[in-house]
């Protein structure tokens, strides 16, 4: 699989010629839609996360392709071929077998409303917690990690990583972060990566997993 990384939180991974695009949002204009997407999946309803234009965008080169995610989200959707899932469930979608985590938005503060939010783990192999540090409760190869928020504080992202302890971590969820406050995280997460044996990485090229 090929895994690639766009501005804040937004990814793709592709294997053979099907692909899937996690969390095409406000914050990632650098993504631009392919004409081999199978399914889209919004981890929440953040337009950092969920951008309706970038969804529309990619249903447009992508008329087949499902949107994935919680009802929340789907019910906001009117148009495209939608399935609504929740915590705990698993679901193949091509050439990709997708399993969900968590159920709700980490909290920002207690007069902030919080929002469902999913985790999703593809093909065994990738984990990515969205907007929360729930953990997948199995051992995994990559992990999605997030970097900066109003919601998270650095020292919570280095014991969830300590605690998943995977072979590879890249950074997400960033945009807001200044050049300086990018390093910075990194510094601390390959703080915490290194005396644990995980390998991470900011991602700036395309990967294999």
């Amino acid at each position: 699989m090929k895994l690639t990384k766009y501005d804040h939180a937004c990814f793709t991974v592709q294997k053979d010629n099907q692909m899937i695009v996690v969390d095409p949002g406000s914050f990632s204009p650098d993504y631009l839609p392919s004409n081999n997407v199978v399914a889209v999946i919004i981890t929440h309803e953040h337009s950092d996360h969920f951008d309706p234009e970038q969804v529309a965008a990619i249903i447009d080169k992508n008329p087949e392709a499902v949107i994935i995610g919680h009802e929340a989200v789907i019910s906001k959707i009117e148009v495209f071929k939608t399935q609504a899932v929740a915590a705990g469930d698993k679901l193949k979608i091509g050439l990709f077998d997708l399993e969900f985590f968590g159920g709700t938005h980490a909290v920002i503060h207690r007069g902030v409303a919080v929002v469902p939010n999913l985790g999703v783990m593809i093909n065994e192999l990738l984990y990515y917690p969205g907007d929360s540090l729930t953990l997948p409760g199995r051992p995994i190869d990559t992990l999605a990690i997030p970097a900066g928020g109003p919601w998270l504080k650095i020292g919570d992202a280095m014991d969830f990583l300590e605690l998943i302890k995977p072979r590879f971590a890249f950074p997400t969820h960033d945009a807001i972060l200044s050049a300086i406050g990018k390093e910075l995280a990194d510094e601390w997460l390959t703080m915490a990566a290194t005396q644990h044996g995980i390998e991470y990485k900011r991602l700036d090229s395309p990967i294999s997993l």
